[in-house]
């Protein structure tokens, strides 16, 4: 595997990475295999400048506008982050495990994206991450945004960065569009956590990616209903202030999903139901 070696520490990493996105190395310089597996083993750390401005940036900047790695090194690392990395800690709560699922999702997103324009990962791979994305999205408890002293988890944010990639894939399977969207709008019926950080932006992404690729309204509709249904029986079953909070996640989702789809002829059905849907409680 080329994902094997020594490892850069968290400091050589910081110092390598530096030095790559100032320019003072090329990549060509660098020792390829133990930067970047060492990008992986450290993608979750909590020191965010390494984890966020250098690990993801690195990649973003070698995966997307230089085009430095070729099929072969990302496959292998699509393979590390399905097989090590997207799951880690899974059903924790609150715990640092948290960021390595979270920059997992967005470096498969990056994946995705390059995928998208020179196809290089085979329709069995795609599936095999529609399937672990599912079983992501019903097993994710950290929701959490923004994080004192180590920086942005943002799972959902995330995950709907990688959804919104995933499903514009040519090998994706449209008929999962419902099976992937149910428990990604279902990440945002939290009673202990309020969404503040415009999680409702990034997940309504997806959501508009799949209606323009073909999803019917009407499923979409059909959806909000089965939703406004479950926040009914919650209603029954929660105490006043964890009811409330699900019911802010919810309504604020519904308000940006208005917006969005108010100037647009061609949702007037799906916006008609969304204004019906923000009478809760009346």
């Amino acid at each position: 595997m080329l994902l094997q070696g020594q490892l850069l520490s968290e400091t050589e990493l910081k110092r390598e990475l530096q030095a790559f996105l100032n320019d003072s190395i090329t990549w060509q310089q660098a020792d390829q295999r133990k930067v970047i597996h060492s990008m992986l083993v450290h993608i979750g750390t909590v020191d965010s400048e390494l984890r966020d401005g250098l690990i993801y940036g690195t990649f973003y900047t070698m995966i997307l506008e230089k085009n430095l790695l070729d099929h072969a090194i990302l496959n292998d690392t699509f393979d590390y982050c399905l097989t090590n990395l997207l799951c880690k800690g899974i059903g924790e709560n609150h715990t640092d495990s948290v960021f390595t699922r979270t920059f997992t999702s967005l470096l498969i997103a990056l994946i995705l994206t390059r995928d998208n324009e020179d196809d290089f990962l085979e329709a069995y791979k795609i599936e095999e991450l529609t399937n672990k994305v599912m079983a992501y999205l019903d097993a994710e408890k950290d929701v959490r945004g923004y994080v004192p002293g180590k920086g942005w988890a943002h799972s959902v944010a995330h995950v709907s960065d990688l959804v919104d990639e995933l499903v514009q894939n040519a090998k994706f399977n449209k008929a999962s569009y419902i099976a992937i969207l149910r428990p990604l709008l279902n990440m945002l019926l939290q009673t202990d956590y309020a969404f503040i950080h415009d999680e409702d932006e990034r997940l309504l992404a997806p959501l508009f990616t799949m209606l323009e690729r073909g999803l019917p309204q009407q499923e979409v509709i059909t959806l909000l209903n089965e939703t406004m249904a479950t926040l009914s029986a919650q209603k029954e079953q929660q105490d006043v202030q964890h009811y409330r909070i699900l019911r802010f996640n919810w309504k604020t989702l519904l308000k940006s999903f208005y917006i969005l789809t108010a100037d647009r002829p061609q949702y007037k059905a799906l916006h008609q139901s969304i204004k019906d849907c923000l009478n809760i409680d009346k």
